[in-house]
């Protein structure tokens, strides 16, 4: 068994049995899923792969890395919802070993497993490799390219110098190369976080130069010429349209709430510690703890990682936008230290302390609580609907029609067995309470996902999606009225228009609505918004309701 843990192929192996199985079990969730699933398949439909779309208009929001790796995979599954997830589930079978074998590398083998574990049983960090959002790869490039720059300081330190494997120059072209497929991925916040990671980095140092002139020349070359080979033939093609409308968007989303995604400025503290149970518990402490006995390299990796941690959460406090992912930048150096901890804790150094056992219970707890008590408030939903009263979409999503059957509890009380085992049964040593821990959460997350994922979704949007799936090969235009969607769009497999009159009309959405029209028109509404929908658009034929959803279609005049 020591044997198959010490190879970072049972890492890939882990990761391929958990995440990427049941990927298309499940709708894409909107916004964002179905923002980049919708950008890849209009790549294929279009044959544009240079240039973003969106509802066949040019996106400027985003560059293009992520969704060639999408376009791609639906290229080799068939465009659908597996396709769309399955980058992210291969960057998390590569995460896994790639953090195992940088563990083992700095501290052993042991020390490795925690921090494979820490991600594999962490709740968030876990169900991100699930998904089809753009941070998994972005936040990846991102870490690579601070981990060779890492490299690149030891390869310079003589203390050091052992664990650095390289020249000098391996290093900063690669870590230029990740930081620049970051770039490529979601935009040059990949710099900013990266520039402050090594400014704070510089200020702890005493500003003391880790990097010479000739070598940032060096890292900043490699970055750029990443990032040019795609902006510069897109600027020949495209001018400048991109990079100015980019530009403007990326500040809009710094400074300002970003359609109601606000939030009270600990939110990210929250999302972290409750989001990244139980890693965050064990986290707590080597964040406030010094390790004594640590050589130089692993000391400068500590430092590193806490600085690499604090610049993600402040700079994401600070950002007006408030959206779960922002933060997921921080799953690196959280598991790092939880895996530091875990490890002291399993050597002797450290205890485990009041405080911890009573996070592990807490957190634990309330998921267990959740996830056994969920099926009954399903079971009766009736008698909770007073709940609802002041959201009147919210009272009509619980009236999906649900097959609760009551077995869905086993997963909670799979969860609350892992924390009885770890915290009341101390017959066995820690190293094994707590694979169980890390272990068990991950079977829980697949069983809750099984569970209950499909039954959330069915509350949420499936009335949605079902009537624009009903629209594919329809020729026909798709639209929503008051409220933000992907979802007609990708799920009716709308076609790029093929007239002058269908391009003045597709993504017009006041002329879709009350404008002359040459083919049916197709409206999702929500019911908050019914009655004014229904006094400004009067010609609009209804259709049918479902679940706070209001389905209306448009006749051209004969």
């Amino acid at each position: 068994m020591k044997d198959i843990l010490n190879n970072p192929i049972f890492y890939a192996v882990l990761g391929g049995l958990f995440f990427i199985p049941f990927l298309g079990g499940v709708h894409l969730f909107d916004w964002d899923e179905i923002n980049f699933a919708e950008i890849a398949r209009e790549m294929i439909v279009l044959n544009s792969y240079l240039e973003t779309h969106i509802n066949y208009e040019i996106f400027t929001e985003k560059p293009p890395l992520f969704m060639w790796l999408q376009a791609a995979s639906m290229h080799i599954f068939g465009i659908g919802d597996f396709a769309a997830r399955f980058p992210n589930a291969i960057v998390g079978v590569l995460v896994l070993p790639i953090v195992f074998l940088i563990g083992k590398n700095l501290h052993n083998a042991r020390f490795g497993f925690y921090w494979a574990m820490a991600w594999f049983g962490s709740i968030l960090p876990h169900l991100y490799f699930k998904s089809g959002i753009i941070d998994p790869v972005f936040n990846f490039f991102i870490f690579l390219g601070i981990y060779f720059i890492i490299k690149y300081t030891w390869a310079k330190n003589e203390k050091t110098n052992a664990v650095a494997q390289k020249s000098i120059g391996y290093y900063l072209i690669f870590a230029g190369i990740f930081t620049g497929l970051a770039v490529l991925t979601k935009g040059p916040v990949a710099i900013l976080i990266s520039g402050l990671v090594f400014f704070v980095f510089f200020v702890r140092q005493k500003f003391k130069l880790f990097i010479s002139v000739p070598h940032i020349i060096v890292y900043t070359s490699s970055l750029l010429a990443v990032v040019l080979l795609w902006a510069s033939v897109n600027y020949l093609q495209h001018g400048s349209k991109f990079i100015v409308e980019f530009t403007i968007r990326q500040w809009t989303m710094l400074t300002t709430p970003d359609a109601g995604h606000g939030g009270f400025p600990g939110y990210h503290f929250v999302v972290l510690l409750i989001g990244c149970f139980p890693a965050s518990i064990f986290a707590i402490q080597a964040l406030i703890k010094k390790d004594a006995e640590a050589t130089v390299a692993q000391k400068l990796m500590k430092q590193w990682m806490i600085i690499l941690f604090w610049v993600v959460l402040i700079l994401f406090t600070l950002v007006t936008t408030k959206i779960v992912h922002y933060s997921s930048m921080a799953y690196y150096p959280l598991t790092y230290l939880a895996a530091l901890s875990l490890y002291q804790l399993e050597i002797g150094q450290w205890k485990l302390t009041g405080f911890m056992k009573f996070g592990l219970w807490f957190i634990g707890g309330l998921a267990a609580f959740v996830t056994i008590a969920l099926p009954y408030f399903g079971m009766h939903i009736t008698d909770f609907k007073f709940l609802f009263e002041a959201d009147k979409f919210a009272a009509e999503n619980i009236n999906a029609e649900i097959n609760w059957t009551g077995l869905e509890s086993v997963a909670g009380f799979f969860l609350l067995a892992i924390l009885v085992y770890v915290l009341v049964i101390k017959r066995t040593n820690l190293k094994l309470r707590f694979a169980v821990l890390f272990g068990g959460m991950g079977v829980w997350m697949l069983l809750t996902l099984i569970m209950y994922i499909a039954k959330v979704e069915a509350i949420s949007q499936r009335a949605a999606i079902e009537f624009w799936e009903a629209r594919q090969g329809e020729d026909c235009y798709v639209t929503t009225f008051d409220y933000k969607s992907y979802a007609h769009i990708y799920y009716a497999r709308t076609q790029a228009p093929s007239t002058e009159s269908e391009q003045a009309l597709h993504a017009n959405q006041i002329k879709l609505l009350m404008g002359e029209i040459d083919k049916p028109v197709y409206i999702s509404s929500k019911v908050t918004s019914k009655e004014r929908f229904e006094n400004e658009i009067k010609d609009a034929e209804f259709l049918y309701s479902k679940n706070g959803f209001y389905f209306y279609r448009r006749m051209p005049k004969e």
